[in-house]
Order: structure tokens, then C-alpha cells, then sequence
């Protein structure tokens, strides 16, 4: 069992940067994946990045890529999620999410744990 907590959303304007954390708890953390994902309201929710379990392994969506930098510290059991250049379009809410979710890793379904979601807004 892993309990995660997000938290680092807030206000930015479009071009700053913003680090959001997600603390994790339960004896498993260092075994599993974790990702980010995001949702904005009527939309699914999408994946943003994610990461193996020794932190060696990344992946990005597409239009992240380059902008965004997932990490994690299994010392203090918390993964973070760097964001760039900011844009208004990266509004939502960020969620992490744990798990072993196999190659379908974009797919928020296959995830088993998720965080509360920390709100980031981008102004224009």
C-alpha cells in the first residue's frame, strides 16, 4: 500500500518555472513506478512523465518533453516533477500516481495508487 501526497501547485505566469512534489508513504514506495499525470475539467486525464524505480528510466509525453524533468529521492520517499517555460495550456491539475503499470504506462487506468492533485494554473 502507498499513500501519496502532492503539493507545489499554485499561481505561475506563462514562461516562469514550478516544481510540484509528491511525498509517498508505505513500505513499497522504492519498488514502485510513479508518474505524473494531469487532468483539466471534461478532459481525461493524461500522462506527463514517469519514472522506474531506481530513477534511471524516463519517459515524457510528447509536448513535455524537453520542458518537463521527472525525479525522484527514494531516501526521502518523494518524487518531483520540474516544469519550464510554462505555458497557459499546462493549467490542471497534477496528479501522481504509483504503481507497476507494465508498457501501457500513458494509460491513467493501468496506475494502482494516486495523490489528491495539486492545482497549478498558468497565466497568460
Amino acid at each position: 500500500q502507498v499513500q501519496l501526497v502532492e503539493s507545489g501547485g499554485g499561481l505561475v505566469q506563462a514562461g516562469d518555472s514550478l516544481r510540484v512534489s509528491c511525498a509517498a508513504s508505505g513500505r513499497t514506495f522504492i519498488r514502485e513506478e510513479m508518474a505524473w499525470f494531469r487532468q483539466v475539467p471534461g478532459k481525461e486525464r493524461e500522462f506527463v512523465a514517469g519514472i522506474g524505480w531506481s530513477g534511471g528510466n524516463t519517459n515524457y509525453a510528447g509536448s513535455e518533453k524537453g520542458r518537463f524533468t521527472i525525479s525522484r529521492d527514494n531516501g526521502k520517499n518523494t518524487v518531483y516533477l520540474q516544469m519550464n517555460s510554462m505555458k497557459p495550456e499546462d493549467t490542471a491539475v497534477y496528479y501522481c500516481a504509483a504503481g507497476s503499470p507494465g508498457p501501457q504506462y500513458s494509460n491513467y487506468a493501468k496506475w494502482a495508487y494516486w495523490g489528491q492533485g495539486t492545482q497549478v494554473t498558468v497565466s497568460s
